[in-house]
């Protein structure tokens, strides 16, 4: 089993219609997780808050400088995801293309790398700290 992550994203338009239509859409979220829960396959799902509350810390200059909202020319925002542990990348795509969601609205499908896939020196940093000597 590979865990993969349905990333959803929107634009200003397809937010607003979100929004337009939340309880409906919202009624058949809940019935889509139920739906992943039945199939063993659900780990998590959350929602982001509204993109303007966010903050940017860019790390371009010499110090990091943190402005308020997200950057004025994305066009895409990461509105939410599920997170779910699949057989393959195929099946994931299949449970991403039965999401409840609204026109112009997109979903990346992305798999989540495992524990061993990491690289030596984040397991050896691991290692060190369950071991007590960082």
């Amino acid at each position: 089993m590979s865990k993969y992550m349905l990333i959803m994203r929107g634009t200003d338009e397809s937010n607003a219609a979100l929004m337009a239509g939340f309880e409906e859409l919202a009624a058949s979220t809940y019935q889509y997780i139920e739906e992943l829960v039945k199939a063993g396959v659900f780990l998590a799902a959350e929602g982001l808050d509204e993109p303007g509350q966010s903050v940017v810390i860019d790390f371009t200059g010499d110090a990091p400088v943190v402005t308020d909202g997200p950057y004025g020319e994305t066009k895409e925002l990461f509105g939410g995801y599920f997170m779910i542990d699949v057989a393959s990348k195929r099946e994931a795509v299949e449970w991403a293309k039965r999401i409840p969601a609204v026109t112009g609205s997109k979903i990346e499908v992305r798999r989540v790398a495992g524990d061993d896939e990491m690289p030596a020196f984040v397991e050896e940093r691991a290692d060190d700290e369950s071991a007590g000597r960082i």
